[in-house]
């Protein structure tokens, strides 16, 4: 069902109103439409957490003009044709970059910005392995690792349709989610191990993904979307190999640190200007939005799927 009797949202003091020209679609919006997400929220409600579109209204001191091109994080209602959104959650659109594929960088990319230049201090020269490599964390994994300078980057593919999709990112390395896919990553980094992980699924994955770290690599925990129970941790491993277990969350981060979220989006958007473009995103009406969770929820999605009202 597709309301239209859905009330103009209001401006306010620090509330920047958008005109909606993209909505991104990403896995937490379908755990909330089934009622597994943390957040709990009593039907109907308006979904998606990510937008891109025009300013329509801003307070006078908020730096933004109407008709401005932006992008908006982490307010609930983007499945619409306005949305309003605090004026810490706004941030200007990469000029470079129309609005589908700005709202595909928004969370996917800037999460992985803030996970290898923060959390895991990321070097030129480094290793990286991604595991979930053909969804929206794994492309922005790769892409943003690569601009990086990543010395190599291996990734993992669940689907073995979307292997030529990932090799389109520039992965230097594209493997199969196989039974041994760990000794095949020790034999493309010739028995050295990778110095990240780039872990989205967690699920049966995790622990041979600590085993294929190097010493002083990191292990990034991103989210858990193969299922299943959270993954645990023997501390001793990480003590006896001198490897590490690090938890990734872009959103609380930003909650904790006022003024993170204009640093990691500066830096990233360093890396836009230097060519790093996100792939096409797949496109749906905003009248099909059920469709495009189901698309998600199916595993059928290369890439990030776009709302376009």
């Amino acid at each position: 069902m597709v309301y239209t009797d859905v009330d103009d949202v209001q401006g306010g003091d620090d509330v920047v109103v958008i005109d909606v020209r993209a909505a991104g679609v990403c896995f937490p919006d379908l755990l909330l439409s089934k009622g597994e997400y943390q957040l709990k929220l009593p039907p109907p409600f308006i979904p998606g957490m990510e937008t891109a579109g025009v300013v329509r209204w801003a307070p006078a001191d908020s730096g933004f003009q109407p008709g401005d091109r932006v992008s908006a994080f982490g307010v609930l209602g983007g499945y619409a044709e306005q949305v309003a959104a605090p004026v810490a959650n706004v941030m200007p659109s990469p000029v470079q970059l129309d609005d589908a594929q700005a709202v595909s960088l928004l969370v996917n990319y800037n999460t992985m910005y803030f996970a290898l230049a923060r959390r895991a201090a990321m070097r030129p020269g480094d290793t990286v392995l991604v595991l979930g490599s053909a969804g929206g964390v794994g492309t922005a994994a790769i892409q943003v690792a690569k601009a990086m300078g990543a010395g190599q980057v291996v990734a993992m593919v669940h689907r073995s349709h979307a292997m030529e999709f990932v090799e389109s990112l520039g992965a230097d390395v594209v493997l199969p989610l196989t039974d041994g896919w760990a000794q095949r990553v020790r034999d493309v980094t010739d028995g050295h191990g990778v110095d990240i992980v780039v872990d989205p699924i967690g699920g049966p994955a995790f622990d041979d993904a600590i085993r294929v770290l190097a010493v002083d690599g990191k292990l990034l925990v991103i989210g858990f979307a193969a299922g299943g129970g959270i993954p645990t941790v023997k501390v001793n491993r990480l003590l006896l190999r001198n490897v590490s277990v690090v938890g990734v969350a872009w959103g609380e981060y930003l909650n904790k640190v006022p003024g993170s979220a204009q640093l990691f989006a500066w830096g990233l958007n360093q890396l836009v200007s230097l060519g790093l473009k996100p792939p096409s995103p797949q496109r749906y009406p905003l009248s099909q939005g059920r469709a495009a969770l189901q698309s998600l929820a199916d595993g059928g999605v290369l890439g990030k799927v776009v709302l376009e009202p």
